[in-house]
């Protein structure tokens, strides 16, 4: 199948879909300069990301995920919404999307305007205190980290996904502030790490928001981790109609009604063009 049939199709499938339930991952914001953890066949490009037990365990574990954080987070801060956000805020103006749920913590689809969006591994713009549930934004703890560190912010890396940054240094004398609030809390960024669990009231929103909903569109997801499938495998056992739009493999290549192999932000754009200039302008 074509990229052109395959899209002409999925346009066919969202007319034919009202209120569909969008879940993205990291492929949505590489077209922003945010890279993604995994290839095409699903396998790491890197190292995995840091695991919440190692983080909380280890003083040098959490010096060097700031040090990294404090260099690479500057790519998420300047990101803008590509293409790909911006059609899905049309979808959702138009009826046709009911609503995001997003594997990423970049707060793209937020700045692009969806209106319902639910934020499955949290936001990465926040820092919540482990000991006492302070929160604070996180340009201002890295202010705080710049301050502390004079010259670290020379140093120069390549910028890795959810605001890493791709360094290996002597990490010993980074220096990170504890809460002020309770005197000793360890500072953390308010997504999920690995190892954790996504909070259940967060789990519930999203699955009424699937429940709701007519159908799921995946975006630019493989779906590798289990708390993104699980809304494809559910939506398959209640036999909503499930599309794909995402280049290579994902873990529920099985369960699709339709995959299309595009970029999203090349297929979403395309998508709801094809869809506002009506059935007869689309290739057989």
């Amino acid at each position: 199948m074509s990229e052109d049939s395959g899209l002409a199709r999925l346009a066919d499938f969202v007319a034919h879909t009202p209120r569909l339930a969008v879940l993205s991952g990291a492929g949505i914001s590489t077209a922003s300069g945010i890279p993604d953890y995994r290839d095409d066949h699903g396998d790491w490009k890197r190292s995995p990301p840091m695991r919440h037990q190692v983080f909380m365990a280890s003083h040098a574990a959490r010096q060097r995920y700031w040090a990294r954080a404090l260099i690479g987070f500057r790519t998420l801060q300047q990101a803008e919404p590509n293409a790909a956000h911006r059609a899905l805020v049309r979808l959702e103006a138009a009826g046709r999307v009911a609503g995001v749920i997003t594997q990423n913590v970049d707060g793209l689809h937020r700045r692009a305007g969806s209106r319902r969006v639910i934020d499955l591994h949290g936001r990465a713009d926040r820092v919540r205190c482990m000991g006492c549930g302070a929160s604070r934004m996180r340009h201002a703890l890295h202010a705080e980290l710049a301050e502390r560190n004079p010259g670290w912010l020379d140093t120069g890396a390549r910028a890795g996904p959810d605001g890493d940054a791709d360094l290996e240094a002597d990490f010993a004398a980074f220096r990170v502030p504890a809460c002020t609030r309770c005197g000793d809390g360890i500072w953390k960024p308010d997504v999920v790490f690995f190892g954790d669990s996504v909070p259940r009231a967060r789990v519930a929103e999203a699955f009424a928001l699937l429940e709701e909903a007519e159908g799921l569109l995946v975006v630019g997801s493989s779906l590798m981790v289990y708390s993104g499938f699980r809304f494809a495998r559910e939506a398959a056992r209640a036999g909503k109609p499930l599309a794909c739009l995402n280049l290579g493999r994902t873990r529920a290549d099985d369960l699709y009604t339709l995959k299309v192999a595009a970029s999203a932000e090349a297929g979403l754009a395309a998508l709801v063009e094809r869809l506002e200039e009506g059935p007869s302008r689309w290739p057989a």
